[in-house]
């Protein structure tokens, strides 16, 4: 028996309990009796009609779950940003799917709802997927309508990304089902077609009240906007559905008959299993973030029969890098060491830091997985580059730079797995958010933050203690203390990963068992895109 396995399990398992805790109270949108309301209306709710919609017993993901979690508390909060976004499959084709959740303030976009739908175009476009929209919002949520409205990355772009994926050929359905107003209303109607509900749905750029204010017109909403007026009078809309279900079997027998796309051609295989127990990841993965790990026993538990090739096995040693097959597909592995180890001058490298070696050896492994067209896979947990006179002499920043040139001119998709640490140029070498992966998801052991918690705490603990003494204060030890607990509390808050998915740093918080589902489905949906870019690494330092 392995005491320390089953202490490093038992605290993991608490940490998967407190994800699903978390999660399940998101499911249950704007409450227990928003719910209730909202089905008195003979509506089903975000989840259901995306649950119906997809077939049956097959896998899917979702996208955001976490998305504005402990977000906006002051307006009444806005779990999972008041949308949701799932990736699976009607009629047997891969598509996303974007539900606008009525029972969070009757579906009213915060800037966290702008940002999840703009994340969820982004994917449809990366990967040109089918995207069904499932319209059900009063629009704009008014009292932040500045952080909504006028930006690049605001409102309005959603418009402009259905113009683009309509003249890229990417297919995109919409059902109205509740209400669609104002500039919302472009959303369907920018869509290839568009299906409303009849009585429960209806949409216009203006209701019945600001038509009687705006130029003294007396009509109702379903006279001005409803699925009667549109689908027989103006033509807005292209088909009438009695009610939800009626809608959404429209849905599934349209995309029943789009045509097959044009394969990337990524390798694949007859799936097979782990030989090694993927259960055993949560008693090899340490309590902490300080403590050593081999990396590669947690490859072995995500990899097809725990196989895979390692390139330079033996040189660069805090980062691995591997050929291995997940689900069948081909990938290329680059993961970060946690173990100290040893290099071939009996030089000591510490887990989890990149090297020069290390930095050399992952720039030219991703340079060969996209000479032979294979998905790359990230699985971090990094603390940054090596520092001090030796590292900078010899040349640290330049091979820095060759790798995130790797990372940024890769044109093979990126898949990002946060394990543990997430820290400073580390997260960019190692395929952060900002680096364009395919899908970038956190494991509840994760860590994101511009360097550890400790470091910073003491680093910002003097810049504060030395604007109180300038001020004439004078600071006690115990003062000194209760400043570094506060602050050690707030930056423990901010690198959290739940911290990190509630603004959509990732696409969620995952059980690590999910790894392979995530990475496999999110191949599958790029290899709906063919590669046209040529790979070409710029100017690189020598």
């Amino acid at each position: 028996m392995d005491i320390n396995f089953n202490k490093n399990e038992d605290y993991n398992k608490l940490q998967l309990a407190n994800l699903k805790k978390k999660l399940l109270k998101v499911y249950k949108g704007g409450g227990i009796k928003n719910i209730e309301k909202h089905k008195a209306k003979g509506k089903l709710t975000a989840r259901e009609r995306i649950n119906y919609l997809l077939d049956n017993n097959t896998m899917s993901i979702e996208i955001g779950a976490l998305a504005g979690d402990n977000m906006y508390e002051e307006h009444g909060g806005c779990p999972s940003g008041g949308v949701v976004v799932k990736i699976g499959y009607i009629k047997g084709k891969q598509c996303i799917v974007v539900a606008n959740d009525a029972t969070v303030k009757a579906g009213a976009w915060f800037p966290i709802t702008a940002k999840k739908n703009l994340r969820a175009q982004e994917i449809a476009i990366e990967n040109r997927l089918p995207i069904i929209y499932l319209v059900d919002s009063a629009g704009v949520y008014l009292p932040m309508q500045n952080e909504i409205f006028p930006d690049k990355e605001h409102f309005g772009r959603i418009f402009r990304n259905n113009a683009i994926m309509s003249s890229e050929g990417i297919t995109q359905i919409s059902a109205i089902m509740g209400s669609c107003v104002a500039g919302g209303a472009y959303l369907p109607i920018m869509s290839d077609e568009a299906l409303i509900v009849d009585k429960t749905g209806s949409i216009f750029l203006a209701g019945s009240y600001l038509v009687k204010a705006a130029i003294g017109e007396s009509i109702d909403n379903e006279t001005l906007g409803g699925a009667t007026t549109h689908c027989e009078i103006s033509g807005v809309t292209d088909y009438k559905a009695k009610d939800d279900y009626d809608a959404l079997d429209k849905i599934k027998n349209i995309i029943d008959k789009i045509g097959d796309f044009d394969k990337a051609g990524f390798n694949r295989i007859e799936p097979r299993k782990p030989i090694e127990d993927p259960d055993d990841i949560l008693g090899i993965l340490p309590k902490t973030r300080t403590e050593q790990y081999e990396i590669r026993a947690i490859i072995e538990r995500i990899v097809d029969n725990s196989e895979f090739e390692e390139y330079k096995k033996n040189y660069g040693k805090t980062i691995v890098c591997a050929y291995a097959r997940i689900d069948g597909w081909a990938v290329g592995i680059v993961a970060n060491q946690r173990k100290v180890v040893k290099t071939a001058k009996k030089e000591m490298q510490f887990g989890g830091v990149i090297y020069s070696d290390s930095a050399d050896k992952a720039t030219r492994f991703i340079a060969n997985c996209n000479q032979k067209k294979i998905p790359l896979v990230f699985l971090q947990d990094v603390t940054g580059f090596m520092v001090g006179s030796k590292s900078e002499h010899g040349g640290i920043i330049k091979d820095g730079a060759k790798m995130v040139n790797a990372v940024s001119n890769s044109v093979v998709p990126k898949f990002t797995i946060i394990i543990g640490n997430s820290y400073g140029a580390g997260n960019y070498a190692m395929c952060g958010k900002a680096y364009d992966p395919r899908l970038i998801v956190a494991w509840p052991s994760a860590r994101l933050a511009v360097m550890g918690g400790e470091q910073a705490a003491k680093v910002l603990l003097q810049i504060e203690t030395a604007s109180l003494k300038k001020k004439g204060e004078k600071i006690t030890k115990e003062q000194e203390q209760k400043i570094l607990e506060s602050i050690q509390q707030r930056y423990n808050e901010q690198t959290s990963p739940y911290y990190a998915a509630a603004h959509l740093w990732t696409d969620a918080v995952i059980n690590p068992l999910d790894t392979r589902k995530w990475i496999s489905m999110g191949i599958e949906a790029a290899n709906h895109a063919p590669i046209k870019k040529e790979f070409n690494l710029g100017v690189i330092q020598v």
